[in-house]
């Protein structure tokens, strides 16, 4: 009997120790090696647009072709964009050029940007401007197309996801030229599931993927989803990639953090402000009414518990 129960309690001190030490260590290799980079971290993206399969599948989606009749696409280097002296965080864009001339930049933005509209304007402003040198022929411009890519609303007046737009007549919704095109691809206002989707919208949900169940099952559906989805599983098991991306990850979420902190800041200030002001115009309305009343400012000054210096400057604004 005694031996049983000797026995009993060394089985259950080897299943504590199993549950404790192994199965944590074990949960913890499982979560390294189901670790998938994110497409909407730009840092992603922009490695996922280096393959030229997975950059003709999605060039050929914003353009509403099939792949095949994508021949060549390059990517143009760009310097890592600063908006301004302090911006830390800088701007990772993917700038392509198509094989009949075409530019195309795309652009990654997770956080909500206020002046987006503005931005975009300027930098396809930038790219199409920046084709010819002084004394170049007008003839020598190629359209330029601006793609963005959105993990926030930026219309909130309706559902749509997608947007193409370019220069029309306001009456008549003629087009007036087709040498500056923008796309606006908006992640968060995908239904929640598929809706037997293909093309660019096959593509955002892509983008916008957070699991290795949702890109697996994107993959079986498109080729060129597939091959980035092996592009993505490559860059995940890379490590210096993994670090790229980690610190990439970690700048946008302090960046995020900053901002949201600047505008707390900025909330408790406007509302210490309000209060200030309000506490001012009352002390202004009661100096005012003892004033008429045939008070001297020394006795109001007494009366509201005030230095004379500040009645004075009450009395006088």
């Amino acid at each position: 009997m005694i031996a049983d129960k000797d026995k009993r309690d060394k089985d259950k001190i080897d299943e504590e120790k199993r549950n404790n030490y192994p199965k944590s260590e074990n949960a913890d290799a499982e979560r390294s090696d189901n670790f998938i980079m994110l497409p909407t971290v730009d840092f992603c993206f922009k490695e996922l647009m280096k393959n030229p399969k997975v950059r003709k599948g999605f060039v050929a989606a914003i353009l509403g072709k099939e792949p095949e009749t994508v021949r060549r696409t390059t990517v143009i280097e760009t310097e890592l964009r600063k908006e301004s002296e302090d911006d830390k965080l800088g701007i990772l864009d993917v700038l392509v050029e198509l094989e009949d001339g075409v530019k195309m930049n795309m652009e990654m933005q997770v956080p909500y940007f206020e002046y987006w509209a503005n931005r975009v304007l300027f930098y396809v402003g930038k790219i199409y401007t920046g084709q010819i040198q002084k004394g170049d022929d007008y003839d020598k411009l190629q359209k330029c197309i601006h793609v963005s890519i959105l993990d926030f609303i930026h219309f909130p007046q309706d559902n749509r996801c997608y947007r193409k737009i370019t220069f029309c007549d306001v009456e008549t919704g003629e087009q007036y030229t087709d040498l500056m095109e923008l796309h606006v691809l908006e992640l968060k206002k995908l239904p929640p599931k598929d809706q037997n989707e293909d093309g660019v919208i096959r593509w955002m949900r892509f983008l916008g993927g957070k699991s290795r169940k949702e890109f697996e099952d994107m993959a079986e559906k498109d080729e060129y989803i597939k091959e980035a989805y092996e592009d993505l599983k490559k860059l995940s098991l890379d490590e210096q990639k993994r670090l790229e991306y980690e610190v990439r990850q970690r700048a946008i979420r302090d960046h995020n953090s900053q901002m949201k902190s600047a505008e707390r800041r900025g909330e408790k200030r406007g509302i210490a402000i309000g209060e200030e002001l309000g506490t001012q115009n009352t002390l202004k309305r009661l100096v005012k009414a003892n004033v008429e009343s045939g008070k001297s400012l020394e006795e109001i000054a007494e009366f509201l518990g005030l230095d004379l210096s500040e009645v004075q400057r009450l009395t006088e604004e």
